[in-house]
């Protein structure tokens, strides 16, 4: 049976379909709607597989099409599990897509197997390892099995930074000839640019958490950070931007924000659609984050604004930062390594600040700007399905095109 599916699955059609499949439509608007809109302008059929939430609409608007996944991003259930793996083999046999490209830790394992399964050439791309690697447990051994077996016959798996790479490798998960490291997912650099510090009224320092409110991004690390720094700077201010969900189990306790709230150690800002008026009101974006990331994004994104970042020597963090010239590095679940480094920040005159900060603009062009991305992931699906077919020279007009208007 699984023969004769295979057959129809990777029946060519004149028109290249790519499926793109993650965890939630959110991800895939936020960070992947450019490599989206350029296989779209270059005439490939673009399928969106995710499970549905508000920004479903917004990628009909990008030209793809949306079909849902029901992706427990969080879950351990073997029987939802099982149901997402048999999820991925439906959407491929009645999508027949050229290629299928996988984001984060569930599409990459059930889409990969179902990939292998069907022989639907697939591109993975690791987004971070998560808490499951931090400390070893049966699940992470689990995981790596998993892994092990979804990558088996992947063409193409991009990481997103040197360290999960060798971690991948060194653990026999992927490849020699199959990894690859991508300068995080790119940014945008024309909707994220240098922006003039806000005035303040007391001239104290601004710091700014950004980032999900999860234990593992080092929210109490900021709190208590703050409490140090403020005995020495009263009029420095502390904010924290981003979603709480209770219903997570690794989230910060409720009566913790309450609590750092009501003696006034730290305000929240909330959740919001736009980052960018929150990060120009900063004078720095922090993310003691200890959780295995990718490369983070809100840390890109406030460095293409002209703005330095303080985050961990860890996985991830520290390749969004070079220590010294465009931010500083602390030592993770460490809040005294945080607010000394916050102190040293506050020491820097106006001029040196923005100094670094237009350091971290300059390496964000250099090495961060989505356009690298997307070359590289259009040359990876071209040397894949038709080599020398002429797709970045597609591209290189799309984007001609796009700078005039």
């Amino acid at each position: 049976m699984f023969q004769r599916i295979c057959r129809v699955t990777c029946s060519r059609n004149p028109l290249t379909r790519i499926l793109l499949a993650s965890n939630s439509c959110w991800s895939l608007v936020n960070f992947r709607a450019g490599l989206i809109a350029a296989l779209v302008a270059r005439g490939d059929e673009v399928i969106a597989a995710a499970p549905r939430d508000d920004y479903a609409n917004r990628l009909a608007a990008l030209g793809c099409r949306h079909v849902a996944l029901p992706v427990d991003a969080r879950g351990t259930s073997p029987t939802r599990d099982l149901a997402l793996f048999a999820a991925f083999l439906r959407v491929m046999v009645r999508a027949r897509p050229t290629l299928a490209i996988h984001y984060t830790i569930k599409p990459n394992i059930y889409g990969g197997l179902a990939g292998r399964l069907l022989a639907v050439p697939t591109i993975n791309v690791v987004t971070g390892l998560g808490t499951v690697f931090i400390d070893r447990t049966r699940l992470t051994a689990l995981v790596e099995r998993l892994y092990r077996a979804a990558f088996r016959r992947a063409r193409r798996v991009f990481f997103l930074n040197d360290d999960d790479l060798r971690t991948f490798r060194a653990l026999g998960l992927v490849a020699e000839g199959s990894g690859a490291v991508l300068p995080s997912e790119g940014i945008d650099l024309a909707a994220f640019h240098p922006m003039p510090e806000s005035a303040t009224d007391d001239g104290g320092m601004h710091f700014l958490f950004v980032g999900r409110l999860l234990r593992e991004k080092g929210v109490a690390e900021f709190a208590r950070a703050a409490e140090i720094v403020r005995r020495r700077m009263p009029a420095a201010r502390f904010r924290l931007l981003g979603f709480h969900d209770p219903t997570n189990p690794s989230a910060v306790a409720r009566e913790d924000i309450d609590r750092w709230l009501a003696d006034g150690t730290i305000a929240k800002a909330g959740a919001t659609h736009d980052v960018r008026p929150h990060i120009a009101a900063a004078d720095c974006v922090v993310l003691p984050s200890w959780y295995r990331e990718g490369t983070p994004r809100s840390l890109l994104e406030a460095a293409a604004m002209g703005r330095p970042v303080i985050t961990t020597d860890t996985p991830g963090c520290r390749d969004a930062v070079e220590d010294g010239v465009s931010g500083y590095l602390c030592a993770p679940r460490d809040a005294a390594s945080l607010a000394g480094r916050m102190l040293a920040l506050a020491a820097l005159t106006p001029a040196e600040r923005a100094a670094m900060g237009a350091a971290g603009r300059a390496r964000m062009e250099r090495l961060f700007d989505e356009w690298i991305v997307i070359e590289r992931m259009l040359a990876a699906v071209d040397a894949i399905l038709a080599p020398g077919n002429g797709g970045l020279s597609r591209l290189s007009a799309w984007r001609r095109g796009r700078s005039t208007r």
